[in-house]
């Protein structure tokens, strides 16, 4: 039995269906917005890498432009938007590799930080730590406390904080923190 071997690369036009297939799986319910979200990045998008393993994609990151609001001026930063895996291969690593490339990729194109809304408690091995402690403010009051979260990079500079300014596909798909349960 041959060892199957995980290969990390660009995406390429030709892997879109197998991108929002392992989209559409790792969020189930959301699903078909994520992807529908994916689309409209393309235009914002700076890097999105691939995860396969014998020649099938298994999972997929994406960096994106956003802006950092700066008292001096407006910053051009990253945003990691989406991460997925497909449900069966979670839990094996792909993600953390990806998590990683996409960090080597911003370093190596001089991004200063990348930004991203997720779960501390698998993102802060990864190199990310809590936005708001460090001077940055949250492009909306409804991302949760600690799910507002950066990775400071080796161009980022003191002066560089302010208001994360997400790119417009986030709020056109209304993609930005948790909106509240409506009672009647």
């Amino acid at each position: 039995m041959t060892e199957s071997r995980l290969v990390i690369r660009d995406a390429t036009t030709a892997d879109r269906a197998g991108i929002e297939a392992v989209e559409a799986a790792a969020f189930g319910a959301e699903g078909e917005l994520i992807v529908t979200l994916l689309r409209e990045l393309e235009r914002d998008c700076r890097a999105s890498l691939v995860a396969e393993v014998d020649g099938r994609i298994v999972g997929h990151v994406q960096l994106n432009l956003s802006w950092l609001d700066a008292p001096t001026s407006l910053v051009q930063v990253a945003v990691l938007s989406p991460l997925a895996v497909l449900p069966e291969r979670q839990g094996t690593g792909i993600g953390t590799v990806l998590v990683a490339s996409a960090l080597v990729r911003a370093e190596a194109d001089g991004w200063p930080m990348v930004f991203l809304e997720g779960d501390p408690g698998y993102y802060a091995s990864r190199g990310f730590r809590p936005a708001r402690p460090l001077g940055f403010a949250a492009p909306s009051d409804r991302i949760p406390g600690d799910a507002f979260q950066v990775a400071l990079l080796s161009s980022a500079r003191e002066w560089m904080r302010g208001r994360l300014v997400y790119c417009d596909a986030f709020w056109r798909h209304d993609c930005v923190g948790l909106r509240p349960p409506i009672e009647d």
